[in-house]
């Protein structure tokens, strides 16, 4: 059985552009947005639970999220772990509801968060590389194996460049756009 997967390969090179969206689906971008809150966890019962375990996400305005909290005893956790979560934004209480208006950006912010961006960008490429590196040691595998041919393995192996450099492209133009975005251009 062949080393090289070209579906394997295809799924975890998707699978890094995937988790750079979700990265990208929590950074605030002046607009409100129900992922922002993906990565709050509040302490309730005793464990840990995501925010949307324990409430429910919406946004009735462009610039104001809202949480109904279902259980009224969660809601001063719920409030605590949304303020610590770091996202710059003031929890203000209004009977069981949560209410969370969305502040401009500065420049500053939207520089740092552009910054961020770029990291998450390379995070992703960087994992690209990675897959195309393991693919490229299968391929070497299964050449010695005699599995593939040397004509098999360098047609494989352009194969994989060209997943390679399209994946690359897809990153590059979600940072792209999610910096136009954020630098409001």
């Amino acid at each position: 059985m062949p080393a090289y997967d070209k579906s394997d390969v295809q799924r975890r090179m998707h699978g890094a552009v995937e988790a750079l969206k979700h990265d990208f689906g929590g950074l605030r971008t002046g607009r409100a947005s129900a992922a922002l809150l993906d990565p709050v966890q509040v302490e309730v019962y005793g464990a840990n639970m995501p925010l949307n375990q324990v409430a429910t996400v919406s946004v009735p305005e462009p610039r104001l999220i809202s949480v109904q909290v279902w259980d009224r005893s969660n809601l001063n956790a719920v409030e605590k772990a949304i303020r610590n979560a770091g996202l710059g934004i003031n929890p203000i209480v209004d009977g069981q509801m949560i209410r969370l208006p969305i502040p401009d950006l500065t420049e500053e912010r939207r520089k740092e968060l552009a910054k961020l961006v770029s990291q998450y960008a390379e995070k992703a490429r960087i994992a690209v590389r990675n897959v195309r590196r393991d693919a490229m040691d299968a391929l070497k595998t299964d050449e010695k194996k005699k599995e593939i041919s040397e004509d098999e393995h360098k047609r494989l192996d352009t194969e994989v460049q060209k997943m390679t450099d399209d994946t690359v492209k897809e990153i590059d133009a979600a940072a792209s756009a999610k910096e136009k975005e954020i630098l409001g251009k």
